[in-house]
């Protein structure tokens, strides 16, 4: 299963759910929404947010390692 990290540099945030997944034994693309206008707009005030590539799901913060393993399961 592909899992997309969708953050930006510099956000505080981000780092968390980094961390989260790391623990989590999640391993996630990281996308940086600051590259794609696109991606600014639909994700800017939302971040991070976690995506599986297949489905589309998505999974807003705030989360922890157990939602994490709910959400990929």
């Amino acid at each position: 299963m592909q899992i997309e990290l969708y953050g930006t540099a510099c956000c505080h945030l981000c780092d968390e759910a980094k961390a989260v997944l790391h623990r989590a034994g999640v391993m996630a693309s990281y996308i940086d929404i600051a590259d794609d206008d696109g991606l600014l707009e639909k994700y800017g005030i939302r971040i991070p947010v976690l995506r599986r590539v297949g489905s589309g799901a998505e999974l807003g913060w705030p989360f922890d390692q157990a939602a994490v393993t709910r959400f990929l399961a």
